[in-house]
């Protein structure tokens, strides 16, 4: 089912012509007393209910941000089936610089469009909201996750997304160097914000090498001040092409591998934080063939999603850390299933994901 009433012909096109495909129901939502326009896309909800963020972008175009719901709902529905999690998969886009137009009155008049689906999508926070913004969405929707202690939440995501894209880090090194530790490695992380300076903390600890960038400067400044062994690199450009470097950890927007920047990274390993970072079917395999080990990024970076699917259930910061612990085991398995079947990487997480959604279609 797809809500298209009064819908552009660019958005009709994008929604019916999508090599993504397969998406049970997109709904088109605008208030105009409040300036909301929003896409909320369900990509599968055969494991449960669709969880999956709202991201809030100044996207160029109405059809750019359907494409980019289509895109990341399809994502969170492999995301939560690698991790094991009784969800489905969805997401939702809110059109406009966040910046500029979020208001309480918007945020509530979006959650009222989440409150119409009457569960079959669950919320939360992702690029351009905040932990804050769902508490205010909440008010008007039961199924709104991310939200503060103080409103019966599990607080930020990002600790445990951090944790998990750590662990997939330690078993890349693991399947590539036959020793997951990180001591003494080189690890150039692009994109030093909620996620990413998480993750520096993480391998700081370990004894890593940290080479860091970011678009934002008083985000590579509040990671250098404070940790004053992080080097800093003018932009993504030159992190990837620098000598010495072990993993490549993206950790800004997605598209970070592409024909541009496969044929000059540097790094024998790619693990990161940030959503759809193959640029495009066939990037896998270029990878692949440049010796290059890519760990699946909707695998690597599934603890945040971990933890607020648990929050429904009434979180528990430390059951949801030894679930986001098995990320480590996940990847290997994911690495050990390539080798076997002499595919990418992506390709067998995507197998295994699609092979659990099957399976659950099949049970009803």
């Amino acid at each position: 089912m797809t809500d298209v009433t009064g819908a552009p012909a660019d958005v009709l096109h994008t929604l019916f012509h999508s090599d993504q495909g397969g998406h049970e129901q997109v709904v088109l939502c605008q208030d105009r007393a409040s300036g909301l326009k929003a896409v909320i896309a369900l990509h599968s909800t055969a494991l449960g209910p669709a969880l999956g963020g709202t991201r809030f972008y100044p996207y160029a175009s109405e059809a750019e941000a359907v494409a980019d719901a289509l895109n990341l709902a399809r994502g969170m529905s492999y995301k939560n089936a690698m991790a094991g999690l009784e969800h489905g998969g969805g997401k939702a886009v809110i059109i406009g610089d966040p910046e500029q137009i979020k208001s309480e009155e918007l945020l509530l008049a979006y959650g009222r469009f989440v409150a119409s689906l009457g569960g079959r999508y669950v919320t939360a926070c992702d690029v351009g909201t905040f932990v804050a913004d769902m508490d205010v969405v909440a008010r008007e929707c039961r199924w709104t996750t991310g939200r503060s202690p103080e409103n019966g939440g599990a607080g930020d995501s990002s600790v445990l997304t951090s944790f998990g894209v750590y662990q997939g880090i330690r078993a890349s090194a693991q399947h590539q160097w036959g020793d997951p530790t990180l001591r003494d490695r080189t690890v150039g992380v692009a994109g030093v914000g909620k996620v990413g300076h998480h993750l520096v903390e993480h391998l700081l600890a370990e004894g890593a090498n940290v080479i860091v960038t970011d678009v934002r400067e008083d985000a590579v400044r509040r990671v250098t001040e404070r940790h004053p062994s992080v080097r800093a690199v003018a932009d993504t450009d030159t992190l990837i092409r620098t000598e010495g470097l072990d993993v490549y950890a993206p950790c800004a927007l997605g598209g970070a591998l592409n024909d541009d920047t496969v044929p000059v990274l540097t790094a024998k390993v790619v693990c990161g934080a940030a959503n759809n970072q193959l640029a495009h079917p066939g990037v896998e395999k270029d990878l692949a063939d440049r010796g290059i080990l890519y760990a699946p990024d909707y695998v690597v970076n599934a603890g945040g999603v971990i933890q607020v699917a648990d929050e429904l259930r009434g979180f528990d910061f430390e059951r949801c850390k030894a679930q986001a612990a098995k990320i480590f085991d996940t990847t290997l398995a994911i690495f050990a299933r390539a080798k076997s079947d002499g595919i990418p990487p992506a390709a067998a997480a995507d197998r295994i994901a699609e092979q659990r959604m099957a399976e659950a279609r099949a049970r009803g």
